[in-house]
């Protein structure tokens, strides 16, 4: 991955909406959800929904799928794999290591 898509999907999943919606269809996996079912879990105007679920799909975060008169989106797991392998490349100095894992912080 180069930098300018990276930085575009970063971009994109720097709203607190679209970051919502990226993590639900992630939860969900490659069988995604049809819209109706995303603006109903996180309580989302069908306007307010499909203007990010477009932003997302646009940063290449989201594939969607008609089936019949509904639509799924699910996440793009192999761009998500490649956004957190570019995010992670020169981690450690390009030593092999596993990241840390560090307590959450309680906001």
């Amino acid at each position: 991955m180069e930098a300018r898509p990276a930085v575009r999907a970063l971009g994109a999943l720097a709203q607190e909406t679209r970051l919502a919606i990226f993590r639900l269809l992630v939860e969900k996996g490659p069988d995604g959800l049809c819209v109706g079912d995303i603006g109903a879990k996180l309580r989302l105007a069908p306007a307010t929904l499909s203007f990010h679920l477009k932003e997302l799909t646009h940063a290449g975060l989201l594939e969607s799928r008609q089936e019949g008169r509904f639509i799924y989106y699910a996440p793009n797991i192999d761009y998500m794999n490649s956004l957190v392998a570019y995010l992670t490349e020169n981690c450690c100095g390009g030593k092999s290591c596993a990241p840390l894992r560090r307590k959450r912080a309680v906001a």
